[in-house]
C-alpha cells in the first residue's frame, strides 16, 4: 500500500450520503411542538445532527426532561416517518460509491442512526450489500468519541491512520481526529463551512463532484 492510499473509506450517513438533514431538523422541531416544549430554531436543530440521538436532543431541546425523553423520541420518529421517503442519495453519490468499490479500499459507515434505523434505510436504498461493515451510535459510544472508527479498523485489521472519514459535521471530523484517522468534511449537509472549519481536516468540499475528485485520488 503506498502512502497516499487509504484502506477504508468511512462515510457518515445523514447529510453526507443522503439528503435527510432537513427532515431530521424539522422532525425535532415538530416533536418539541407536539410536547409543548420550546421549539428550537432550524439552525440549532440541524447543528446537533451527527450526535447520538439522546445527546442531540438534550442540546437541541434544553428543557426536555429525562422522563419525557422516550415520548419525545416516539414523536420524533413518528414525524420523521410521516415525511415519507426522505433519505434520498445526493446526486453523484451512487457513482462515487461505485468508484470506491472498484478500488482496493473497503466501504464502511459510521452513523448517529440507530441500528434498526440504518438497516431500514440501507434496505430501502438497496445498499445493504454495499458496505463491508457499519457502526451505529446505539452500539457503542456516539460521535465525537473515536469508538466507531476504532472498532471498524479493529474488525478490518488496520490502523486508524489507514482510514478516511467523510462527514458533514464537526462531530464526524472530531471523531476522526480523536481516532487518528484522516477526514474530509462536506459542506452540503447539516453544517456550513464556517462551522466545519473549526475542526482540522484534510479538505472541506462543497459538492459531491469535488468530494469524488479527492477520494478517488486517495484509494
Amino acid at each position: 500500500m503506498n502512502q497516499a492510499t487509504y484502506a477504508v473509506v468511512i462515510f457518515d450517513f445523514d447529510g453526507t450520503l443522503v439528503d435527510s438533514t432537513g427532515a431530521i431538523a424539522r422532525s425535532i422541531q415538530a416533536a418539541a411542538g407536539d410536547l409543548g416544549l420550546a421549539v428550537p430554531s432550524y439552525e440549532r436543530a440541524s447543528h446537533v445532527i451527527g450526535m447520538g440521538l439522546k445527546d442531540a436532543l438534550r442540546l437541541a431541546v434544553p428543557d426536555l426532561e429525562a422522563e419525557r425523553m422516550p415520548a419525545f423520541i416516539e414523536r420524533y420518529r413518528a414525524n420523521f416517518a410521516a415525511l415519507g421517503r426522505c433519505e434520498v442519495p445526493f446526486g453523484g453519490i451512487e457513482a462515487l460509491l461505485d468508484a470506491i468499490a472498484r478500488s482496493p479500499a473497503w466501504l464502511a459507515i459510521a452513523t448517529a442512526k440507530s441500528r434498526p434505523g440504518l438497516d431500514r434505510a440501507l434496505g430501502a436504498l438497496g445498499w445493504s450489500g454495499r458496505f463491508v461493515t457499519t457502526r451505529t451510535a446505539d452500539e457503542g459510544h456516539p460521535k465525537p468519541h473515536p469508538w466507531m472508527i476504532q472498532d471498524i479498523c479493529a474488525e478490518l485489521g488496520i490502523a486508524p491512520s489507514q482510514a478516511l472519514m467523510i462527514g458533514d459535521t464537526t462531530h464526524d471530523l472530531g471523531m476522526a481526529r480523536a481516532a487518528g484517522a484522516a477526514a474530509i468534511g462536506v459542506t452540503y449537509g447539516a453544517q456550513p463551512r464556517s462551522t466545519l472549519s473549526s475542526v482540522p481536516a484534510m479538505a472541506l468540499v462543497d459538492t459531491v463532484d469535488a468530494l469524488a475528485q479527492h477520494v478517488v485520488a486517495l484509494v
